[in-house]
């Protein structure tokens, strides 16, 4: 490093703002266990679609399986199965 010379870095936020957690509440009891799998699946896949919309990650044809398992070990949540990456890649359309 030259003398005098400064460091750059990347232009990003140093703080992000903090959004307060969304209340939650219990599921309904007494439905059938499909839907309990489906509702995780379907928040899963929100929580990685979201997670992949923040990396830069705005078309489904970007979004191969690899990189989804990636971005959820990356966020610690366990790996996706093929369903649950087939519904991130729904959830993340392009509009022309």
């Amino acid at each position: 490093m030259r003398t005098g010379a400064t460091k750059r870095r990347a232009s990003r936020p140093e703080h992000r703002p903090v959004l307060p957690e969304p209340a939650k509440r219990p599921l309904p009891a007494g439905l059938p266990r499909e839907w309990y799998e489906s509702h995780n699946r379907r928040l899963k896949a929100m929580r990685l679609a979201i997670a992949l919309l923040d990396t830069g990650v705005y078309h489904p044809a970007n979004a191969s399986d690899r990189r989804i398992r990636t971005t959820a070990e990356r966020i610690g949540i366990h790996p996706p199965s093929d369903t649950t990456c087939r519904m991130v890649r729904s959830l993340i359309h392009y509009a022309d």
